[in-house]
């Protein structure tokens, strides 16, 4: 059996019929999480824990083999989407004049729309200055998409100012990783975008 989200302890316990008894507690659970990883070490496929909760992904390495079998493609997003995308997560929560700042130049309505229709970003707030504009954040599931639990698992942002270079080292280090994320609907997997990431493998399971 297997779910299309990843799955987190609480869910993984509400599975447990009452009929069975006292279902396992989250420490234990975690311990046979703990051991499945384990045996899963040396073969193709992985238990990962991201944001949202667990899920069995193909490892990174064997994505160019999975990709030969994968039929669907996806779609590509531009480089000013991906730069967006970027500079939301290092400084968030931002706004979009903020991030027009950074950029150089005008963030589209439809850009914005975009990455809030993919739930990669959210409005977190609004700013306390005229206007009161809307501050964005990144979500869990920009975290589940590119394969991480938390933020502090971003590239290191060394030099804030130099935000571009920082755009560039971000979007390296999601196409190398993201080669493992599984997306449980084929029609929306894998975005070839730019330098996001030329492929992504595509068998993943949330754990169940």
């Amino acid at each position: 059996m297997v779910a299309e989200q990843p799955m987190s302890v609480e869910r993984i316990i509400a599975l447990f019929p009452p009929e069975l008894g006292q279902p396992p507690t989250r420490d234990l659970l975690r311990t046979i999480l703990q051991d499945l990883r384990q045996e899963y070490e040396g073969r193709g496929i992985e238990l990962h824990e991201v944001a949202s909760g667990f899920r069995v992904q193909v490892r990174a390495e064997l994505a160019p083999w999975v990709n030969r079998v994968w039929q669907e493609r996806s779609p590509r997003y531009s480089r000013a989407l991906l730069e967006t995308l970027a500079i939301i997560a290092y400084r968030q929560p931002i706004t979009r004049a903020e991030v027009e700042a950074i950029r150089g130049v005008a963030v589209s309505s439809q850009l914005i729309k975009t990455l809030l229709e993919r739930e990669w970003i959210r409005i977190a707030g609004h700013r306390d200055s005229p206007g009161h504009p809307g501050v964005y954040a990144t979500t869990r599931g920009f975290l589940d998409y590119f394969n991480l639990k938390t933020l502090t698992q971003l590239p290191p942002l060394t030099e804030a100012r130099e935000m571009r270079e920082a755009n560039l080292e971000f979007l390296q280090k999601t196409q190398e990783d993201t080669s493992a994320v599984p997306d449980p609907d084929p029609a929306a997997c894998s975005p070839q975008a730019g330098d996001l990431a030329e492929s992504r493998s595509v068998v993943g399971f949330g754990l169940s």
